[in-house]
C-alpha cells in the first residue's frame, strides 16, 4: 500500500465515522478500522459512493496486544499522511464493581492502542517532513472523575501524551492534536452503560470542525465548545480533591 492513506480507529460509529466523512469530502484514501465488520463495510460502501475514494476496512480488537499487533505492523508499512487515533470507551460506576476485563481493555485501548499506532506513524512523517496525528481525548482528561476514574486517568494520558509529542515534533512539519470534546451526540454514554448522563450534548459536527480548525493552527490541543471550554479550565480554580468528588453530581445534572 504505497498510496497515502488516512486512518480512522474507532470508525464504525460515533466521531470516528464523521472523522472518515470529512477526511473523504477532502479526498483522502482511507483506512478504517474498528470490531464490527458489517459497519465498517456499510460507512465505507457510503464513502466511496460519494466521495469516489478508496476505502479499505479492518475489523480488528484494538483493545488487546494481540488483536492489534497485525494492524499496528500493516500500519507501520503504509504510507499514511493522517492517523485518527479515536477509538475508545469508558465506563460508567463504581470501580470497585466494574468488570476487571473490561477495565483493562478500557486501559489498553483508550491508551495502549493509541500509542502503538501513532509509534508507527510517526517516523515515516517526520521522514516525509509531514503528516498529521489527532488522538480524541476529552474534557474528562483536566480532571479526575468518581464514576468514570479509569476514563478520565485514560484521557489525561492521552492529552499528555500529545501535548508533549506536539513540542517534540515542533519544527519538523508533523501535526500532533488532541481533541479534547464534552459531552457529544453519539452512542458514546450508552455504549458506557448509561445513557441518561450528560444531557447537553454537542454535535459530532461541531467537534469535526473544531479539530480540523486547530490543525490548521497547529495547536497543541483544543476543547470544543465554550461551556466545555469553561468546565475544563475552571479546574484549575479549585483543588483536585474537590472537583474529582463533585464529578458524580456533574454526570447526573449536566
Amino acid at each position: 500500500m504505497h498510496s497515502p492513506w488516512a486512518v480512522v480507529t474507532g470508525a464504525s460509529a460515533g466521531l470516528g465515522v464523521h472523522y472518515a466523512e470529512r477526511l473523504a469530502e477532502q479526498g483522502s484514501n482511507l483506512i478504517l478500522a474498528a470490531r464490527s465488520a458489517d459497519k465498517l463495510a456499510d460507512v465505507a460502501d457510503d464513502l466511496r459512493r460519494r466521495h469516489g475514494v478508496t476505502v479499505e476496512v479492518r475489523a480488528v480488537d484494538l483493545a488487546t496486544e494481540a488483536g492489534r499487533a497485525d494492524f499496528v505492523d500493516e500500519i507501520r508499512g503504509t504510507h499514511v499522511h493522517t492517523l485518527i487515533n479515536n477509538a475508545g470507551f469508558a465506563s460508567v460506576g463504581s470501580f470497585s464493581e466494574l468488570d476487571a476485563d473490561r477495565v483493562q481493555q478500557e486501559v489498553s485501548l483508550n491508551a495502549g492502542a493509541l500509542t502503538e499506532l501513532t509509534h508507527a506513524v510517526v517516523g515515516p512523517m517526520v521522514a516525509r517532513g509531514r503528516g498529521a496525528i489527532v488522538n480524541v481525548s476529552s474534557t474528562s482528561a483536566f480532571q479526575a472523575m468518581a464514576g468514570m476514574a479509569v476514563y478520565a486517568a485514560t484521557k489525561g494520558y492521552v492529552l499528555q501524551f500529545s501535548v508533549g509529542l506536539w513540542a517534540e515534533l515542533h519544527d519538523t512539519g508533523v501535526r500532533v492534536l488532541a481533541v479534547c470534546p464534552g459531552p457529544t451526540d453519539t452512542s458514546f454514554f450508552a455504549n458506557a452503560g448509561n445513557d441518561d448522563v450528560l444531557r447537553r450534548r454537542r454535535r459530532p459536527e461541531q467537534v469535526i470542525d473544531a479539530t480540523f480548525k486547530a490543525l490548521a493552527e497547529h495547536r497543541p490541543f483544543v476543547v470544543d465548545g465554550a461551556r466545555n471550554k469553561l468546565v475544563a479550565f475552571s479546574n484549575r480554580l479549585v483543588p483536585r480533591s474537590f472537583a474529582a468528588r463533585l464529578a458524580p453530581t456533574y454526570l447526573r445534572i449536566a
